[in-house]
């Protein structure tokens, strides 16, 4: 419902798009802040790694071997369909450009710097990089944590994906890359996806710890 509403804004032009530019604003005033010799230059730096975080080229490998390690402690506690992480995975990797791109060309919404688009170019919205680390880490954290026996492990890797995700949406907004909208849209977007993948994927039994 969320992505619905917001979709319908960006669509529309409607007036929540007017938090996007107190985000931005927000963020800039703060980068502004920083002492420009020393912090400053160390959160741009930051900001972009955790952007660059959220490229396919190394979120989806990071799904992919996530993938292979819960599929090989499944083999190993002998669970039914134990190559279902793999069939999972290789899935939802397609399926983040599927979902994404029709909407980015549909939408053809113009990024913060206010170039205008030219003609066959996607839109910013929603924001690529978001939905594939949320997707991909998310469902990677979600196929490993049905195969981890300690509730710590599975805890902590369930607040990696999270930690990761979110790091690359900030990182983005610091960037200036997005709208706050784009991700938060991404966001949503991820959410259903993985709604989906954990209701799908078989029971499994946890393999050794």
């Amino acid at each position: 419902m969320l992505f619905l509403a917001v979709s319908l804004q960006v669509s529309w032009h409607g007036p929540l798009l007017g938090l996007d530019n107190e985000v931005r604003d927000a963020v800039a005033r703060t980068d502004q802040a920083l002492p420009s010799g020393t912090l400053r230059p160390a959160a741009d730096h930051a900001a972009q790694l955790l952007s660059d975080l959220g490229g396919a080229g190394f979120a989806v490998p990071v799904l992919l071997g996530c993938a292979a390690v819960a599929a090989w402690r499944s083999r190993r506690s002998r669970t039914p369909r134990w190559w279902a992480p793999l069939a999972a995975a290789g899935l939802t990797a397609p399926l983040i450009p599927l979902l994404v791109v029709p909407a980015k060309a549909y939408f053809a919404r113009p990024g913060p710097d206010g170039t205008p688009l030219l003609p066959g170019q996607w839109g910013w919205y929603p924001s690529g990089h978001t939905a594939t680390s949320a997707i991909a880490y998310g469902a990677g954290a979600l196929l490993l944590a049905r195969v981890l026996a300690r509730v710590a492990a599975r805890t902590a890797v369930r607040a990696a994906a999270v930690l990761l995700s979110a790091g690359v949406g900030a990182g983005l907004l610091w960037c200036d890359y997005h709208w706050f909208l784009d991700v938060l849209a991404s966001w949503c977007l991820a959410g259903v996806v993985l709604w989906c993948l954990a209701r799908l994927l078989p029971a499994a039994r946890s393999g050794p710890s």
